[in-house]
């Protein structure tokens, strides 16, 4: 995969918050979410529909793969 699809970070993301909910009065996201949220907020903002992979930080790649190694398992 050399890019990922913003539908699949927002699925990644709503995987990411069903694992780990948001928490305290603030609703903060976890760390897997909160990485994701980022480049799918800039996707919103660029109207774009796909991003390379590379331009993903290292916590992003590892939520992206742990998601998408779950997603195949539960097939």
């Amino acid at each position: 995969m050399l890019f990922v699809s913003i539908q699949e970070l927002e699925a990644a993301i709503n995987y990411w918050r069903s694992q780990s909910p948001s928490r305290g009065d603030e609703l903060i996201l976890s760390k897997e979410a909160s990485a994701l949220a980022k480049p799918y907020a800039l996707m919103i903002i660029q109207g774009a529909q796909r991003i390379p992979l590379d331009m993903l930080d290292e916590v992003c790649k590892e939520s992206l793969a742990k998601f998408v190694a779950w997603k195949s398992q539960a097939r």
